[in-house]
């Protein structure tokens, strides 16, 4: 991916995007349960990109059933909000950030799509620009990756790195054992990305967790990584998840990874893979089972519907 790695700084002249500008744009936000950051994300991309300069068309909030007030801040801050389970209903529904992100596809009108995380709390006008930014400038790049340096909160702790965890610890080797070409990923489950709507439309999207690693193993399937870039934003701040979080992402990654070496020829599964993932906390000096069902289906490419 030499040659297609940039800064987001790159691309601070806005009235130059605009002028590049040639088709629609939508921004989509997934979220569930996120009140305490969404308002200002939204505020942010509404203030400094669609009224101060017309290069975002839409911004869409893409919600999952918050029971909090996410949707209401969302509204508030000036998004238009769509519950997952109301778009496109005759597909049905699931739970999870990727079902949000396939559900945008059918309520967005842009041609570049540009997602970013609801709780991002260092969020600036950059990271929907520097995603933008070699989609807009470069015909031939398709799909733009997001990295960053990841601080990790501990308590009152603060750590300039130790954030994603899993990718580091779960995601990097398995690319290396079986991917070797996306390890030039540098962060291959980050969660901002903005693409072209004809190659979004030829992805699958795994319903949870497993939607972004899919991503990129089925690009490189398709023989499109000399269309990949990849964009510094220099830092993400957000809520840090906690070990029992951490391992059912974990958990929905590992079988979104298994079927497509299965389906590569990397690996034989003799058997389905199963879907509850066990674990075990400690209640009153009793071990206590926690047993959590993640399936996750797959969403299909749209252009297949």
């Amino acid at each position: 991916m030499k040659g297609r790695n940039f800064h987001h700084s790159a691309f601070t002249d806005l009235r130059h995007l605009v002028d590049l500008k040639t088709a629609p744009i939508s921004v989509c936000i997934p979220t569930l349960d996120e009140e305490g950051s969404i308002g200002e994300i939204v505020s942010t991309i509404r203030k400094d990109l669609m009224e101060a300069i017309p290069l975002v068309d839409e911004l869409l909030v893409i919600d999952s059933g918050s029971t909090d007030r996410t949707r209401e801040a969302a509204i508030a801050a000036g998004a238009v909000v769509h519950l997952s389970a109301d778009i496109a209903p005759g597909h049905g529904s699931h739970r999870g950030k990727g079902e949000n992100l396939w559900k945008a596809l059918f309520a967005a009108k842009g041609d570049l799509i540009c997602y970013v995380d609801g709780d991002i709390s260092n969020f600036h006008s950059g990271f929907v620009t520097g995603l933008l930014g070699p989609l807009l400038s470069h015909p031939g790049i398709q799909y733009v990756k997001a990295h960053y340096e990841r601080p990790l909160a501990n308590g009152g702790d603060f750590h300039r790195t130790g954030g994603g965890r899993v990718s580091e610890i779960l995601v990097r080797p398995l690319l290396s054992l079986f991917y070797p070409e996306l390890t030039a990923v540098f962060q291959p489950l980050s969660g901002e990305y903005a693409a072209r709507r004809s190659l979004l439309e030829r992805l699958s999207f795994p319903t949870g967790y497993g939607v972004e690693i899919a991503h990129l193993i089925d690009l490189l399937d398709m023989g499109a990584m000399d269309s990949i870039a990849q964009v510094d934003l220099d830092q993400r701040i957000h809520r840090n998840r906690g070990d029992l979080e951490l391992g059912r992402m974990s958990f929905s990654i590992l079988r979104t990874i298994f079927h497509r070496l299965e389906r590569d020829g990397k690996m034989t599964i003799h058997q389905a893979l199963e879907e509850l993932h066990r674990s075990w906390t400690h209640d009153s000096g009793e071990a206590v089972e926690m047993v959590t069902r993640i399936a996750e289906p797959e969403r299909p490419p749209v252009v297949s519907l």
